[in-house]
């Protein structure tokens, strides 16, 4: 794939050598200014060379310039390639909320694909998962989650079907929690996440537009209604989209900081 790398005089300003404050730290500045007002996602930045040249400064001073922006995320490297504005990284918020409602919070405008609504018998994990008897009847829901445009995570819900009769009747959900808590009185109370690193498969990768065994994060998730679990789900984050934010509090210590 060919990238457009635009020219050095892109990047609006000056460098003033009588301020006091490091040349790099004053180029770093004028290109966070480009980054933020002009550049987009995923856009190239002026090469190093092009960019010493404009500014008549040391290739060593663009590259702690960009190093400090890349520490920050706001760029980052691509082997070989050159150095591309970043797509800013979600935090996976670790709270039950839908989909939808995060993504609104954020500004984004979110979009759901389904992939499969169907019943299906549960296989031996399924079933251990659910803590229900091999060859039971679950639903089973897949979608393709997306915000503004994009693809950003493929979720797998699995529930006991006896728990929710006649849901395939209606169609997919627009949100399940809001469905099971509305139509059957399921309010999810609590539940257990599992956060790992996975290589994207063939399949998961075709559906988040990444490359195969591209890093991505699998959350593994049990919804709870008093000690019963309602919801089992699989989910696989985009590793270069999102990031894992877990507040901590130490025990019998309270704050005033909600989060």
């Amino acid at each position: 794939m060919g990238y457009l790398v635009p020219p050095a005089n892109n990047v609006a300003g000056s460098l003033e050598r009588t301020s006091g404050i490091s040349v790099h730290i004053q180029l770093r500045e004028l290109l966070r200014n480009y980054i933020t007002e002009n550049a987009k996602a995923g856009s190239q930045l002026p090469s190093e060379r092009d960019l010493a040249e404009h500014f008549h400064v040391a290739r060593m001073t663009v590259r702690h310039a960009i190093e400090a922006l890349v520490d920050e995320e706001l760029l980052e490297r691509v082997i070989g390639v050159g150095t591309f504005v970043s797509h800013k990284k979600l935090d996976v918020q670790v709270k039950l909320t839908s989909y939808s409602e995060e993504m609104q919070r954020r500004g984004m405008r979110p979009a759901a694909k389904t992939l499969s609504f169907e019943q299906i018998p549960a296989t031996a994990r399924l079933a251990r998962e659910l803590q229900m008897e091999e060859g039971q009847a679950v639903i089973r829901f897949r979608r393709l989650l997306l915000a503004d445009d994009e693809p950003m995570s493929v979720d797998e819900n699995f529930i006991p079907a006896w728990r929710v009769p006649g849901i395939l009747d209606h169609g997919p959900p627009t949100s399940l929690y809001n469905l099971l808590s509305e139509r059957y009185g399921l309010l999810i109370e609590w539940g257990e996440d599992i956060v790992e690193a996975n290589a994207a498969t063939p399949s998961i990768a075709r559906l988040l537009k990444v490359d195969v065994g591209a890093p991505v994060l699998r959350m593994e998730r049990h919804a709870f209604v008093s000690r019963s679990t309602v919801d089992y789900s699989v989910s696989f984050y985009r590793a270069d989209r999102y990031k894992l934010r877990v507040p901590l509090q130490r025990p019998g210590v309270r704050t005033r900081r909600t989060y």
